[in-house]
């Protein structure tokens, strides 16, 4: 059993996870016609070395299924923002790859997405109460920092 302090803890976060990711991901749909799923996987390559990462360890860095990714890569793909390459090293490895035109996309949402996470989040708290939550999210999820694994072919 939770004490109430512990159940408005938990719920305020569950809560307001929710409807943050909501809103960010209607401004996202309504401005650019991407959803914030597939804006997250495209940042992520966008950030990786070569605009390219492995599968799986896309997979993990987006809290998806490797099903669920999987689904993610192919609509990407068929919309021309994403790629696949094949690991020469592991032939059961493979790459998603951001495309010149994913590029583009994910460059004009980086401006709607920033203010949508400024406005709903960064702006209702000071500069100290960020780096507390900074500080509270590291202890939480000691992993969430860690590297995601070796690339394919090191």
């Amino acid at each position: 059993m939770l004490t109430d302090r512990e159940l408005a803890a938990w719920r305020g976060m569950l809560e307001t996870h929710s409807r943050m990711v909501s809103e960010l991901d209607a401004e996202l749909e309504r401005e650019h016609g991407l959803p914030l799923s597939s804006y997250e996987v495209l940042m992520y390559l966008h950030h990786a070395e070569g605009e390219r990462m492995r599968m799986r360890d896309l997979a993990s860095s987006v809290i998806l299924s490797r099903s669920g990714l999987t689904r993610l890569v192919d609509r990407l793909e068929r919309e021309g923002l994403i790629c696949r390459q094949t690991c020469p090293s592991d032939a059961r490895g493979a790459y998603a790859k951001l495309t010149p035109a994913g590029a583009a996309k994910v460059r004009e949402a980086r401006a709607t997405h920033l203010a949508g996470v400024r406005s709903l989040f960064l702006d209702r708290l000071s500069g100290e109460e960020q780096e507390f939550l900074s500080t509270l999210w590291t202890r939480i999820e000691p992993g969430a920092t860690a590297a995601a694994g070796p690339a394919c072919g090191s």
